[in-house]
């Protein structure tokens, strides 16, 4: 978009109704205009691309947090809530390396000097120069089964290690490709030719049942993860994205905190559908207070409401006999029946234990606006950063506006590690001055306004310390997916998209826990036992941080 010349400013006495409304629309139209120009480029970028031609290069959005964390808080983002991003800080459960350390020595090399040692020559010990190498090659095993006759012509036959699964393929191998395909995000035609390099005879077929096959063990250990993690858990971040299935647009939500990060891929986006994933596969339908309590604040109509109230504490357990009940009811409205059943899931979640006090984080997208809500203050200071002004007035009424709003953040995060309720009435009366404040800028007093009428969700940290202030965790998370994504294009059955999904989960849980993920692997294949199950270790460190004072 070509640069316009600034307009001049316009004196409080001459903004008459009309006047505003004419800067409105031109702000609109200002905005319309940057968005189609976004567009034109992207394409352009595209065609320079197909021509083998440089795109134009892309710069960093807004750096909130840089200006706010000078020493980092440990709320749980990813980037160490620094700003400074993941490469000046460690991820969780990493531990510093040190120059000396100990390493494991496999061989070792006696190695005299080339020049003759001169008779009478006293031996001093040894220098030692460690190599560090990588082995790789085929090793394949030959099984000689023995095979014995009892005198009552019975056969006995010698038995292949549990670790095998009666396959022709070890468990290092399987281990491997695992690593490969789900961490370091190699497909399957790559790997199969990798290997195949390598000296190992297979197929692309076996390599998919390497990948797939006999993952029952962590499909049950992700499901439970969930379930405990919510359990234990105080708040969660929540996001979602893209993720194709069978040559289909869906979606991907991501739930998680500093123990664990899970992931579901799903054919569409929706409260309901949000709801059933927090169920973690066993849906319960529950008219219950709190859903009941949930109609009402949703508006649900006297009648259909009336019905409802009619069967309270009434459960179900099957999404055909749910709806089949609303059939009964004469509930047929699109809206009443959902409305019926976002509060029928909510109540079987309480009923199953779910706790009401449970804090959720997000972006601001509605189909997460369930218990206790609060919003994530990156993604609503981004709303005020991308405002294109009109004319050096409005451009400084937007910095002041972001340099207030980093400063509130700032003593938010200052009141999240050390909290007083006494500061609390002081904070919130410095929300309302910058968000009902009227400036220059008639896009950013309606932006301003419309953040101000979510002031309770952007200020739950005043009464609940514990949780953290954005959702740069759950971004973190949900890049590699994304990543993953981008390179395998999505997946074609829907085994695969449970594979894709439990790894996902299991590894990024790794990595919180400081687990190694191919140490993790191992153990699980071979059934050694030495790594304790997820969901007992996340169990662990939310008692371990409940005893902390």
């Amino acid at each position: 978009m070509p640069d316009l010349k600034p307009l001049p400013s316009i004196a409080d006495a001459q903004r008459n109704p009309l006047v505003e409304q004419l800067l409105v629309q031109l702000e609109h139209l200002l905005e319309e205009n940057r968005r189609q120009a976004e567009i034109i480029q992207q394409m352009r970028d595209e065609i320079a691309v197909l021509k083998g031609q440089k795109a134009k290069p892309k710069f960093k959005p807004s750096g909130m947090d840089a200006e706010t964390e000078p020493d980092g808080d440990g709320d749980g983002s990813e980037d160490g809530g620094d700003g400074r991003g993941l490469r000046s800080r460690k991820r969780a459960g990493s531990s510093k390396r040190s120059k000396t350390q100990q390493l494991t020595i496999h061989e070792t090399i006696k190695v005299a000097p080339q020049t003759p040692i001169p008779e009478h020559s006293r031996f001093k010990g040894y220098r030692d120069f460690i190599v560090q190498d990588l082995r790789i090659q085929a090793h394949n095993t030959c099984y000689r089964l023995e095979v014995w006759q009892t005198p009552d012509g019975e056969r006995l036959l010698g038995e292949l290690p549990v670790s095998l699964n009666g396959g022709h393929f070890g468990p290092q191998l399987r281990r491997y490709a695992l690593y490969q395909h789900h961490h370091c995000h190699v497909t399957q035609p790559l790997l199969h030719e990798q290997l195949r390099e390598w000296g190992i005879d297979i197929s692309v077929g076996q390599i998919n049942a390497l990948l797939s096959g006999a993952n029952a063990a962590f499909f049950a250990e992700k499901d439970q993860l969930l379930v405990t993690s919510l359990e234990v858990s105080r708040h969660i971040t929540v996001d979602d994205s893209g993720a194709r299935h069978q040559g289909h647009n869906g979606y991907v939500t991501q739930i998680g905190n500093d123990w664990f990060a899970w992931f579901a891929s799903t054919a569409s986006k929706s409260r309901i559908n949000f709801l059933q994933l927090l169920h973690a596969g066993n849906i319960t339908y529950c008219l219950n207070a709190h859903a009941l309590s949930y109609l009402q604040e949703e508006r649900l109509p006297k009648e259909p409401l009336r019905r409802l109230q009619a069967h309270t504490q009434t459960t179900i357990a099957a999404v055909a006999c749910w709806e089949d009940h609303l059939d009964a009811l004469g509930i047929t409205c699109e809206r009443h029946r959902r409305i019926a059943t976002e509060g029928a899931l909510l109540g079987g979640l309480i009923e199953k234990g779910f706790s009401p006090e449970l804090a959720i984080i997000s972006d601001g997208a509605g189909q997460f606006a369930i218990l206790l809500h609060a919003l994530c203050w990156v993604h609503a200071e981004r709303l005020v950063h991308k405002l294109i002004p009109l004319n050096e007035r409005q451009r400084q009424d937007q910095e002041r506006v972001r340099g207030e709003i980093w400063d509130l953040y700032a003593d938010l995060k200052t009141y999240r590690r050390h909290p007083d309720p006494a500061l609390a009435p002081a904070l919130a009366g410095r929300f309302d001055v910058i968000f009902t404040q009227r400036t220059t800028f008639a896009t950013l007093n309606q932006t301003l306004k419309r953040l101000h009428a979510h002031k309770e969700k952007l200020l739950l940290v005043l009464k609940r310390p514990d949780i953290v202030l954005h959702t740069n965790g759950s971004e973190g998370d949900i890049r590699g997916y994304v990543k993953w994504r981008k390179i395998s294009g999505g997946t074609r059955s829907d085994l695969g998209k449970r594979c894709r999904d439990s790894f996902a989960s299991l590894k990024k849980t790794c990595r919180k826990l400081g687990i190694s993920f191919w140490d993790y692997l191992g153990d699980r294949i071979a059934q050694h036992g030495g790594i304790a199950p997820l969901p007992d270790v996340i169990r662990e460190r939310a008692a371990a941080a409940l005893a902390v004072p």
